[in-house]
């Protein structure tokens, strides 16, 4: 029998547990650095599959790591558990129909994301121990991808300087390799500090806050038309400076997600946005202070490491989808707009075809993809180690992420299918890495190569310390 076929049953083996797991934590969402249920959720299992277990990973509460082996290289595969606000959803119900209590929502998939990676990484453990090979597999629980950067804090505080290789994954429309191509990015809060006084009886006397606010919101637009054409600038308001019309707002506070190519692009967008901020300030006649919030790194890919993963891919073919999954996700593509669903398969360099509501194919590794202008946490760990990720079929063609359609597919049979089949591939490719020297020694040779010519850099700034908070703002 081939490694990947005993790996592949090892994975069926134990994927109900592991469902179940996913399911749980699709109920129990939780925002940035508070996944405290659901980090205890994947420790429970750790425990259950006889992981060894490390807590509070970089000081961070929500952050666990459990390894099993001995000897032999470290392979990493991580996992994330963190929701998001305001995209709360029923399961299984193909219009929008948000639940009781406080809004959030699995809206990105990172309740199978944590549990398919658990899962192969439990398989990884279970075949080192029966074949009896060297070597080590370690789970890393991260929290707080969606903005609070808690792989970067992780990376920074020697979580992964022994690791040999490190492998993820994310749930997609599409079936294959991740293309590592994504925007490093930072977020800053801007607290302006003015003067109180009577809007009416008094308005000179006042000195607006929010003004400041909005008037470093026109600076940024005017700034769009000449910063580089794949950089990204988002704001939301914090604190508009109360609820009084009739008071001259005295303190008003402004986050700032500013993304770009890389980081010497973000660097110097930064300092131009931080330009408007002093800019606005002086028109307005108030004081503004800053505080960096997060920061990620772009993504560096890895050629030999792809080009294993993408063998497994192949080799496994997109989830089993059946008719009734078929049936659902059209429903949800109901919901969805043309372009929504041509747009999808632009990004994934797949070819449109009409009434095909769940990927039914590989796509190729030099498929021509668009770029990915999203930003993940990942980035910084691929600067440290080889790093790999696979994109899962788990929802309909044409799901926005970050919506209350990715929510609703959540708890699918779909979902669950797309990540049993995803820890396959996974544990898969940890396992050639491990029984394939000279596959590892291709991919860090291909590190170095890139690290030569651009030294990684941290972009957290001395001193920052994990937003344990950001989500309570």
């Amino acid at each position: 029998m081939r490694n990947s076929e005993m790996i592949w049953q090892l994975v069926d083996a134990k994927s109900e547990p592991f469902i179940a797991l996913s399911d749980r934590v699709w109920g129990m969402p939780e925002l940035a650095y508070n996944e405290y249920r659901s980090c205890a959720e994947h420790v429970a299992m750790l425990e259950h599959q006889g992981f060894r277990i490390s807590r509070d990973i970089a000081g961070i509460p929500t952050a666990v790591m459990g390894e099993a082996g001995e000897g032999g290289p470290v392979i990493a595969i991580l996992g994330e558990y963190d929701a998001l606000p305001g995209l709360s959803q029923e399961a299984g119900v193909a219009e929008k129909r948000p639940l009781p209590g406080d809004g959030y929502g699995h809206g990105c998939g990172h309740n199978l994301l944590g549990s398919a990676s658990l899962l192969a990484a439990t398989a990884v453990k279970d075949w080192l121990a029966a074949s009896g090979t060297p070597g080590r597999v370690r789970y890393y629980g991260c929290p707080a991808e969606e903005g609070g950067a808690a792989k970067g804090f992780m990376v920074r505080a020697g979580a992964f300087d022994d690791v040999d290789i490190a492998i993820s994954w994310h749930p997609s429309a599409f079936w294959g390799v991740n293309e590592a191509r994504s925007l490093a990015n930072t977020r800053i809060d801007f607290t302006f500090n003015g003067r109180a006084s009577h809007a009416a009886a008094a308005p000179h006397l006042g000195r607006s806050a929010l003004d400041a606010v909005e008037l470093m919101s026109v600076g940024v637009n005017y700034m769009r038309e000449h910063m580089p054409s794949d950089a990204r600038v988002h704001s939301a308001i914090l604190d508009a400076g109360g609820i009084a019309p009739n008071v001259v707002q005295a303190r008003a506070v402004v986050r700032y997600l500013i993304r770009a190519r890389d980081l010497p692009d973000l660097t110097r967008l930064i300092a131009r946005v931080r330009k408007i901020a002093d800019g606005a300030a002086l028109m307005t006649e108030t004081r503004v202070e800053t505080k960096v919030i997060s920061a990620v790194s772009n993504l560096l890919g890895n050629k030999p490491l792809e080009r294993a993963l993408q063998d497994n891919l192949e080799r496994l073919g997109p989830p089993p989808f059946d008719a009734a999954d078929r049936a659902f996700a059209a429903q949800i593509q109901a919901t969805l707009s043309e372009e929504d669903i041509s747009s999808a398969f632009r990004r994934a360099g797949v070819p449109l075809r009409k009434g095909v509501p769940l990927c039914d194919v590989v796509v190729p590794l030099d498929a021509p993809t668009e770029p990915m202008v999203g930003s993940t946490d990942v980035g910084d760990v691929s600067w440290k180690v080889p790093t790999v990720q696979a994109r899962a079929a788990t929802y309909a063609i044409g799901t926005p992420g970050h919506s209350w359609q990715l929510t609703a597919q959540g708890k699918t049979p779909a979902a669950h299918k797309g990540m049993v089949h995803v820890a396959k591939a996974m544990a898969a490719t940890a396992v050639d890495v491990v029984t394939d020297a000279a596959l590892m020694a291709r991919a860090k040779a291909e590190q170095a190569a890139r690290l030569a010519v651009t030294p990684y850099v941290c972009p957290l700034p001395e001193g920052l310390e994990p937003a344990i908070d950001m989500s309570k703002s």
